[in-house]
């Protein structure tokens, strides 16, 4: 089984280097036409050109170019009313054949449509009627039958993240962008919400750095955040947490020897609450910890805890 994947991969990637080696001047002009179009970029396709065309156009509309998949049956019956005349279109069709995307051709003509076409057949109806045309002929399909679309598939997809990539690169298309796009879900947390927003600010468990081991376990249990800090609001020296006092437990079983000091970890990181969610994320990895304080790491201020969790 391990050699037949393997076997996959090396007939797909073999596939994918013969369809690079094609990329000639019609791919910078069909970015071109892309760019200056007034209106939307329509991807059209059937069966699996036509799975494949809604990723493309997903990931077209998400990274700042305005597209939408048109299923060629829906369009036959109706919905070429959704195709204004400033829209370019693409038409995905291996064979280049496809009958039902080539019934939509009269009306994109008539319409006065660009037509982008994703073949792999140069000669073929679809490329003929293309003002530009993205040539995916590929060396084999990985099917050992040579049936089912298999490299032809992956060199469309592939193809259309191209564009894609290529259309980011010259909008300019920044990470604040992309998560305009995002709001939802954790993407749109890490690159939209701010710390301060996430960030816990209400009975904030602080002890003094003379206090006793009692005082430090009523307070860490009272803070539930599995830590306490060492200080007051305008002024930390170190935090302890859940993880500091089972250290310092393993080192000195006798608590009515162990002092604050001896537990905390002094100079606490402190991050600004004005930073993005997704940079406070990336500091704990790096930092390997689960909790950050919010405030002014120059004056060592806090005025908030924020956490994540494994």
């Amino acid at each position: 089984m391990k050699d037949i994947a393997k076997r996959v991969f090396d007939i797909e990637i073999e596939s994918l280097q013969h369809v690079a080696a094609l990329i000639d001047d019609e791919f910078t002009n069909a970015v071109n036409a892309i760019l200056n179009a007034t209106g939307k970029l329509v991807v059209i396709g059937i069966g699996k050109s036509g799975l494949i065309g809604k990723k493309i156009a997903a990931t077209l509309a998400s990274t700042g170019t305005p597209s939408f998949f048109l299923h060629p049956g829906e369009a036959f019956h109706g919905d070429l009313g959704m195709v204004s005349s400033n829209d370019v279109v693409m038409l995905i069709s291996y064979s280049g054949e496809t009958d039902e995307v080539l019934r939509i051709i009269p009306f994109l003509k008539w319409n006065k449509n660009l037509i982008i076409g994703v073949t792999g057949n140069p000669g073929s109806t679809v490329a003929k009627n293309s003002g530009h045309h993205l040539n995916i002929k590929i060396a084999r399909e990985a099917c050992p039958l040579e049936l089912a679309p298999t490299s032809s598939t992956t060199a469309a997809l592939v193809m259309g993240d191209a564009l894609a990539i290529a259309l980011m690169e010259c909008r300019d298309f920044k990470q604040h962008d992309f998560a305009r796009f995002h709001p939802g879900g954790s993407l749109g947390r890490k690159l939209l919400v701010k710390v301060k927003e996430l960030m816990r600010t209400d009975k904030l468990p602080f002890i003094n750095e003379d206090a006793s081991f009692t005082e430090l376990l009523l307070s860490m249990s009272a803070g539930r955040l599995g830590m306490v800090m060492v200080g007051d609001i305008s002024g930390i020296k170190g935090v302890v947490t859940d993880g500091d006092l089972r250290r310092a437990l393993l080192k000195h079983p006798d608590t009515s020897t162990l002092t604050i000091a001896d537990i905390m970890t002094a100079d606490p990181i402190i991050i600004d609450g004005e930073e993005f969610a997704g940079k406070a994320e990336q500091l704990m990895i790096e930092k390997k910890i689960t909790t950050l304080l919010v405030g002014s790491a120059q004056n060592k201020s806090v005025v908030g805890v924020y956490q994540i969790y494994n």
